[in-house]
């Protein structure tokens, strides 16, 4: 496989794990649904690097149909077929939402409805409760809690936060530069409790990790300077919230969530909560607004006289 293709399908195959990650963390699928799903993808991968499609990115309607027939071939019975494009559809949700494609061919394809479901929030005391879980007897908590502080104080993507480079901190101003799709770069806040964690991970553990690769670039490290994964984020974020005892399915989108909702339920425009996501697209951001409006039915449904729908014997 040309060099250009086997870097183009390295890309794929993370972008395939990411997506797993995320659909274990946040969907709350049974475990036989997303070992079929996984298998699907992979099928999917297979056709790819069989010179099936030339830019999973940018596919065409004709390139997709291309790959039913090629379903069709394998013998797969017309329900499995409708899976494999279910799944299809889902990874490319997955790609919008990370800002990986604009694509969204897939969607002229005809299956079953897919499910869309409202992103998990956090509290704010939650989130309090996450960001001080790392303790002092974990081997890396200093960067642990910087990692989980960047995280919410600017609602950077698992991406972003482990492609953070040192020359993109300005703690002096307090704000980072983060790179989305494309390269697009936007300037974030980070707020005085990730600027004081930063710089104490900085000041007193970066310089132990690095210390056999001086000039590595990246913000959040492993042993040796190598710059952490997006994997690798999942299964840290995981580890704590499961430590912290919180409920729900919890991972690095779930503080990006909890950050969007939270500066809108504080008062802040869509548009400037937009521009702090990096998303291209204002509805993107209007998901949020649906987020905050259930949290407020279901608020006003615990605690109003006659928010449960009937009224109390007098």
């Amino acid at each position: 496989m040309p060099s250009e293709r086997l870097s183009h399908y390295s890309a794929l195959l993370e972008d395939i794990q990411a997506f797993r990650n995320y659909i274990r963390a946040e969907r709350g699928l049974a475990d036989n649904t997303l070992l079929a799903y996984g298998r699907d993808l992979d099928r999917f991968a297979q056709w790819i690097a069989g010179d099936g499609l030339p830019d999973y990115l940018h596919p065409t309607l004709r390139e997709f149909s291309y790959y039913l027939e090629f379903l069709r071939a394998e013998g797969l019975a017309p329900p499995s077929v409708a899976r494999h494009l279910v799944a299809l559809k889902m990874f490319y949700r997955f790609l919008r939402l990370e800002e990986r494609t604009n694509e969204n061919t897939v969607e002229l394809l005809s299956s079953p409805a897919l499910w869309e479901r409202i992103p998990h929030v956090l509290s704010p005391e939650s989130v309090t409760k996450l960001l001080e879980e790392p303790r002092p007897l974990d081997r890396f908590f200093l960067r642990d809690r910087a990692i989980l502080e960047t995280l919410y104080a600017t609602g950077s993507r698992a991406s972003e936060t482990v492609g953070l480079k040192m020359e993109d901190l300005h703690l002096e101003s307090g704000f980072c530069k983060c790179f989305g799709k494309g390269g697009k770069q936007r300037i974030v806040p980070l707020g005085r409790h990730a600027v004081a964690a930063l710089r104490t991970y900085l000041d007193e553990q970066r310089p132990r990790l690095t210390r056999a690769a001086t000039d590595a670039p990246w913000v959040f490290v492993s042993r040796g300077g190598k710059g952490l994964t997006r994997v690798m984020l999942w299964v840290l974020v995981k580890k704590y919230a499961r430590r912290s005892g919180l409920t729900g399915k919890i991972s690095p989108h779930t503080l990006r969530h909890s950050f969007a909702t939270h500066l809108l339920a504080g008062g802040a425009d869509l548009r400037t909560v937009q521009e702090l996501l990096g998303h291209a697209n204002i509805r993107t951001t209007q998901h949020y607004t649906h987020v905050d409006r259930d949290r407020l039915r279901a608020i006003h449904r615990q605690f109003h006289p006659r928010g449960h729908g009937e009224e109390k014997a007098g």
